[in-house]
């Protein structure tokens, strides 16, 4: 199952800040999930609408929309700042 990837502006910058090697594994990993939405180890968010995944020290929300196929990445960062609203 292939998705249409869409990454909102302020994900951009967040993945723009990140150090070389921290931003090629996160960058890898975002385009996996387009072919894999549900990999082993994402989370269901409690207390908001997504997913996450792990990348590291990082963590990934998402929003997957399997009606229009489409992967939504919301926001990139550390986890302890990555919850936060």
């Amino acid at each position: 199952m292939s998705l249409r990837l869409l990454i909102l502006p302020r994900a951009v910058r967040e993945l723009a800040r990140l150090s070389h090697g921290d931003y090629e594994r996160v960058r890898d990993a975002v385009h996996a999930l387009s072919a894999t939405p549900f990999p082993h180890g994402s989370l269901k968010l409690v207390n908001r609408k997504g997913r996450r995944i792990r990348v590291g020290r990082y963590r990934v929300i998402y929003e997957v929309d399997p009606e229009a196929k489409t992967l939504t990445i919301l926001h990139i960062g550390l986890r302890k700042d990555i919850y936060r609203v």
